[in-house]
């Protein structure tokens, strides 16, 4: 059995809980939050002890591993807490708010050898995970652009501040949202080598980006672009989606299912034809113990023990691939901040001139890699 504490008892924690405590490879062994009640209810109808203090959760209950899905702010401290202490970690995303802490907590976890995962869960979807199988058969050729989005109803009028909507503490849709897309696509194409043309607009939020569209350029003249938009009330709840072109055909997947063209140049894998396919989530999603939200927040956390049993430092979604979408959302940050690199007064209506504006970000982001 693999002690695991819980830290953090809102949405994403009080799930992680309940998976855990059915899962029979786990013993939850303490679990830690601010709010005295809900802790009261858990301790007094689970029996699980609760602390207020995450510091006499460690040195009490004495966990092998956390599970850390407190808001973002308070992620650096408790992270490294834990991993000097030799716990394993599971966070939930974005790991940090800055690409420096990232990279600070990374390192440090590479040093003591602990398991480490990051919690995005669109890695362990079928049809996402599908994809991936697919890129790398070299189904659709040699990949030429990728288009990751999101969009759905979280913030549709001006409202109170909360944690997710302070910049100090959430980070805004591109930290909370637009970091599961960018997970994503760098997941698919590796890491970017510089952005362009990124805009954060403010649709309600007063501190904070409502949304995010930006080019990604990768080695090799691979493209990808990003758009989110988490004040779009057309969806009924927040939908990822990917598409990718390659020469010898195209793939697009969401949640439900992957569609596959395939020229008649392809590589066709065992199970697909020339032409369209379609496979869908549920023919490509391992049972899981507990079902809970979704299959893929159990696949995530079964991944993560199963590690920790293991001793399995390699792993799905690490520090280190954290510190890529880290990263890349500071890449888009300074992007975005330096405004439009070619302006309607910079020609006079012929041919544009050659624009510096990517070598110049392509520079920026081997300066902020290092």
């Amino acid at each position: 059995m693999i002690r695991v504490g819980v830290v953090g008892l809102g949405k994403m924690g009080l799930s992680h809980h309940a998976l855990l405590n059915a899962h029979p490879g786990v013993e939850v062994v303490g679990v830690c939050d601010s709010a005295k009640y809900v802790l009261g209810v858990l301790e007094k109808n689970t029996g699980v002890p609760a602390y207020t203090d995450y510091g006499r959760l460690l040195e009490e209950a004495k966990p092998e591993a956390v599970v850390i899905a407190t808001p973002s702010r308070f992620h650096v401290e408790m992270v490294r807490t834990a991993l000097e202490r030799d716990i394993h970690v599971f966070c939930e995303k974005p790991l940090t708010l800055t690409a420096a802490d990232t990279d600070l907590l990374a390192g440090l976890a590479a040093k003591r050898g602990l398991v480490t995962q990051v919690g995005y869960h669109n890695r362990f979807v079928g049809a996402f995970r599908e994809v991936k199988r697919l890129l790398d058969f070299g189904a659709i050729g040699e990949v030429t652009h990728v288009m990751g989005e999101a969009y759905g109803p979280v913030v549709l009028k001006p409202k109170g501040k909360t944690w997710r909507s302070s910049k100090s503490e959430g980070g805004g849709c591109l930290f909370d949202y637009a970091a599961h897309v960018i997970n994503l696509v760098h997941w698919y194409m590796g890491a970017p080598v510089g952005c362009g043309g990124t805009v954060l607009p403010r649709i309600f939020s007063s501190e904070t980006d409502d949304g995010a569209l930006s080019t990604l350029y990768f080695e090799g003249g691979k493209t990808g672009q990003i758009s989110v938009d988490w004040s779009d009330e057309s969806y009924r709840k927040m939908t990822t989606r990917v598409t990718i072109w390659g020469t010898a055909g195209r793939l697009f997947a969401d949640r439900q299912e992957v569609q596959t063209y395939l020229r008649e140049d392809a590589k066709v894998p065992e199970g697909y034809e020339e032409g369209w396919n379609v496979r869908y989530t549920t023919e490509l999603t391992e049972p899981v113990w507990f079902y809970l939200r979704g299959e893929e927040y159990s696949a995530q956390l079964e991944a993560f023990v199963e590690r920790v049993g293991r001793g399995d430092v390699a792993g799905e979604g690490g520090f280190e691939s954290a510190a890529i979408t880290d990263r890349t959302i500071a890449m888009m940050v300074a992007d975005a901040e330096r405004g439009p690199s070619t302006l309607a007064g910079d020609f006079d209506g012929g041919d544009a001139p050659a624009a510096p504006a990517r070598p110049r970000r392509r520079l920026f982001a081997r300066r902020a890699a290092a």
